[in-house]
C-alpha cells in the first residue's frame, strides 16, 4: 500500500493538462512582450536617458558617414529603427529575437543600418558608430548580437548590442555636440560590457510573437 500511495500523485500529474503545468514548457514560446522581426522602434540609452538617433548630417571627421546621436526628445521620428536579420530570410516578420541572435538596426527615415568600424569617434576617441548603407543593404559591419538573459529579447529587459565585426559595445558616455546638432549625445562603441551599454525598447509599432512568421499582427 505505501508504494501505491507514492505512485499514486506521479499517475495524477501525468493526467493533468499541459496548460496546467506551465513551468514543463517554460522557453518553448515567446512571451507576449517579446521584441520581433520587422517591428519598428526607439531605443532608450537607460544610463543617459536618450534614444537612439539618426538623421542626414555627415560627420565632418572620421568616415563622413551619416552620424548616429543620442537625443533626449521622445517624439523624435528620427529615432525610429525596424529589427531585420542578417538576411532577411533569417528573421522573418513577426518571429522573437533571441538573445544571442544577430540583428541589423535600420533607420526608417534614411534606409541606412546603425554601424561600426575602426575609426574614432569625434568627441570620446572610442570607436564611430555610423548609420551606412542604401535601402537598408550595407555590408558585414552592420550586424549586432543582442545580449540580454533570457531566451528572448523581452521589451521591458535592458540589453547589449555588441557588434560581430569589431566585438564593441553600443554605447553613450554623455559627450555632446555643438552646431549643427548642438545638445545631442555622441553614440559610439567601446570594448568593455559596462552600465553606459544598457537599451531597452521604447516607442513603436511592435509585431505579434508568433513562432509561425505567417501568423502575426500589428500591435
Amino acid at each position: 500500500m505505501r508504494s501505491g500511495r507514492r505512485l499514486f500523485p506521479l499517475l495524477l500529474l501525468a493526467l493533468l493538462p499541459l496548460a496546467l503545468l506551465p513551468g514543463l514548457c517554460h522557453g518553448r514560446e515567446p512571451a507576449p512582450g517579446a521584441v520581433t522581426c520587422g517591428s519598428v522602434l526607439k531605443l532608450l540609452n537607460t544610463r543617459h536617458s536618450v534614444r537612439l538617433h539618426s538623421h542626414e548630417v555627415k560627420y565632418g571627421s572620421g568616415s563622413g558617414q551619416q552620424s548616429v546621436t543620442g537625443v533626449e526628445a521622445s517624439d523624435d521620428a528620427n529615432s525610429y529603427w525596424r529589427i531585420r536579420g542578417k538576411s532577411d530570410s533569417s528573421c522573418q516578420r513577426g518571429t522573437p529575437v533571441k538573445c544571442g541572435q544577430a540583428i541589423r538596426l535600420t533607420h526608417v527615415n534614411t534606409g541606412k543600418n546603425l554601424h561600426t568600424h575602426h575609426f574614432p569617434s569625434p568627441l570620446s576617441n572610442n570607436q564611430e558608430v555610423s548609420a551606412f548603407g542604401d535601402d537598408g543593404e550595407g555590408d558585414d559591419l552592420d550586424f549586432w548580437i543582442v545580449q540580454c538573459s533570457g531566451t528572448y529579447w523581452e521589451r521591458e529587459d535592458a540589453v547589449r548590442f555588441k557588434h560581430v565585426g569589431t566585438e564593441v559595445f553600443l554605447s553613450i558616455t554623455g559627450e555632446q555636440y555643438g552646431h549643427p546638432i548642438r545638445g545631442q549625445r555622441e553614440v559610439h562603441g567601446m570594448p568593455a560590457a559596462n552600465h553606459h551599454n544598457y537599451w531597452k525598447a521604447m516607442e513603436g509599432v511592435f509585431i505579434k510573437p508568433s513562432l509561425d512568421p505567417a501568423k502575426h499582427d500589428e500591435l
